[in-house]
């Protein structure tokens, strides 16, 4: 994919030096820290360590619309001790990473996946790649996925699961957006098409070849049956778990049990290639998080394993609490994962938002000022540019809102282009639109040239970035012929609207059908902004469930963010009163009752 913004944005003199001065912290604005990071990649690889997955998302995003060769690191959605395994897709994501981690020009992970432990042998099963014409047994295959952590089903739904009918074979890759039939003649492969899970029909063709991804990061190979033998006599209380795991079973939290099942952990830094640059976005944030994830990570390893009693081996080397040796397996601190990156020679630093008198800062960039849906301030700014001669452009998430902002400029007499890219000579007299994900908008002083971001226009963060992935089950897809004309559906990104009809409409010489929800108008007095939802978009709508007839939201107002952020916090609560309570029930001693009688 051809970066949209490369190239637009240089350095200036001073920038540059303040750069390559080797200071560890340079002074920044948020909006420049994107553009800083891909001058630094066209030099040397770069791993980009974020405080929030949400924040290294985000960043991920916007370095694709500049720089080439971006892959992202993720963390596990649950902590190293908490006896929940992580999704699959997140650990195809992390061992597809780091096995492109040489070729990678930047990564981009977050503080806990930093400071997480990782299974030695993670990458030690290469990706099967399958191909249309490949000879491969069958049985081999069935093999391969199964020795890969994929589980059997009668049918496939989600991530990680394959099924075998006669000689077809469904299997749903974790980094897929669908579920792919792999049909074969014989020991070749025939065909391989994407089908849906709703009706489990095909509808389009694999295109080049199909990597297979382990779903899990420790996978039960002969060496982990024989170890889980030995732990099952030394732990009696974990005898279930090591038994399952003896047979073969992946049971739900086994990573939890990588630092004994597999001893020998890495960390992130051991994989970065020779000449890698660390730069960590906020530091101070980092080293926030870090030290609450270890305080948060220590009570789960106390309440999971406080009952796991000294091992009953005459060995002296086992003879320990089990929550002694998992300690191989928890977060390492900041401080050792920094000397260790120093220690192979690697650069360490830190793009902050403020720091001290003596840190270096780079004054080239300056942040937007935000017009919060004033057409009319936005206009006089767009005219106060031109005239200091800037060159302007306007980052928008869809082509809809583009078309909108060109015909607002038309309007008041402002020359405006839609463009797919910017690799051209752009004339400063215009006005370019142009979709990409940039998340903020940056003002540079020295090159002449401002660029403003949907959230600047708005007032509002988008958070579309991170909606592109299809849920792995469509439990909640709604059928448009069962909803009628008023009925109140909630969008994902526009809120609460009012479902008016289905229509089929002709774009780009294809013909589809579109779900028309209206709106709250923008203007008093005039009728309700409408938007089309494809057919095929529908798992971005829910019907609304609520007791009463709701307000409509305005298409990019604040009310929908606002009900979110309600909603969110009263999760949080919630979520931390179930982890008290699920916290005391596991460290609670239970009572062992006597085998059954005849």
């Amino acid at each position: 994919m051809n970066p949209k913004l490369r190239g637009l944005v240089s350095l200036s003199e001073t920038s540059r030096s303040a750069i390559d001065s080797g200071a560890e912290t340079i002074v920044t604005t948020s909006s420049s820290i994107p553009f800083l990071i891909a001058h630094q990649a066209a030099q040397h690889p770069i791993l980009v360590v974020t405080h929030s997955s949400k924040r290294a998302t985000e960043l991920a995003a916007e370095l694709g619309e500049i720089s080439e060769g971006i892959w992202e690191f993720p963390a596990w959605e649950t902590l190293p001790h908490e006896r929940l395994s992580p999704n699959s897709d997140t650990v195809a994501k992390r061992i597809s990473t780091l096995m492109n981690i040489a070729q990678a020009r930047i990564v981009v992970t977050t503080a806990r996946a930093l400071v997480q432990p990782i299974n030695a042998a993670i990458d030690a099963l290469p990706p099967l790649n399958l191909e249309i014409g490949q000879e491969l047994e069958f049985t081999s295959l069935i093999r391969e996925l199964s020795d890969r952590a994929y589980n059997r089903v009668d049918l496939v739904e989600r991530r990680g699961d394959f099924a075998v009918r006669g000689g077809i074979v469904d299997i749903f890759p974790p980094l897929s957006a669908h579920p792919v039939r792999i049909e074969f003649f014989g020991d070749e492969i025939e065909e391989l098409k994407y089908f849906e899970i709703g009706d489990q029909r095909t509808f389009a063709p694999v295109v080049g070849p199909l990597p297979i991804i382990p779903c899990r990061e420790i996978l039960i190979t002969e060496e982990i049956k024989t170890r889980a033998s030995e732990l099952k006599s030394i732990y009696p209380q974990l005898r279930e778990i090591f038994a399952k795991i003896e047979a073969g079973i992946y049971v739900e939290g086994i990573e939890s049990l990588a630092s004994v099942l597999q001893p020998g952990m890495k960390s992130l830094i051991d994989y970065l290639p020779e000449g890698c640059e660390i730069i960590n976005v906020e530091s101070e944030r980092i080293r926030s998080r870090v030290s609450d994830l270890i305080a948060t990570n220590q009570e789960f390893l106390e309440a999971a394993w406080s009952n796991a009693a000294l091992s009953s081996s005459s060995d002296s080397r086992t003879s320990v609490p089990l929550q002694t040796e998992l300690q191989n397996g928890s977060f390492i601190e900041l401080e050792d994962i920094r000397q260790e990156a120093i220690s192979k020679q690697l650069v360490w630093r830190n793009f902050d938002l403020f720091g001290y008198d003596d840190d270096i800062e780079i004054k080239q960039f300056a942040e937007v000022e935000g017009f919060k849906g004033k057409i009319e301030k936005f206009i006089a700014s767009i005219m106060e540019w031109q005239k200091a001669g800037f060159l302007i452009v306007i980052s928008l998430e869809g082509h809809g809102l583009a078309e909108r902002y060109r015909d607002i400029l038309a309007e008041a007499d402002i020359p405006a282009v839609i463009t797919e890219s910017l690799h051209f000579q752009p004339v400063r007299s215009s006005v370019y639109l142009i979709t990409t994900r940039l998340q903020q908008g940056v003002v540079d002083a020295d090159n002449k040239l401002v660029i403003v971001t949907e959230s600047e226009l708005t007032g509002a963060r988008d958070t579309r970035v991170t909606s592109t992935r299809m849920p792995s089950r469509r439990k909640r897809t709604i059928d448009p012929l069962e909803l009628k004309s008023g009925d109140y559906v909630v969008h994902e990104q526009h809120g609460v609207g009012r479902y008016i009809e289905l229509v089929q409409r002709v774009v780009a010489g294809a013909s589809r059908e579109y779900l028309v929800i209206e709106y709250a108008p923008s203007k008093r007095g005039q009728p309700g902004d409408r938007i089309y939802v494809p057919t095929d978009a529908l798992e971005q709508i829910t019907r609304y469930i609520g007791g009463e007839a709701p307000a409509v939201h305005r298409i990019g107002g604040g009310d929908w963010v606002k009900a979110k952020s309600r909603a969110k916090k009263a999760v949080k609560e919630i979520a931390g009163e179930l982890i008290r309570l699920y916290a005391a029930r596991t460290s609670s001693p239970g009572f062992a009752f006597s085998p059954d009688t005849t």
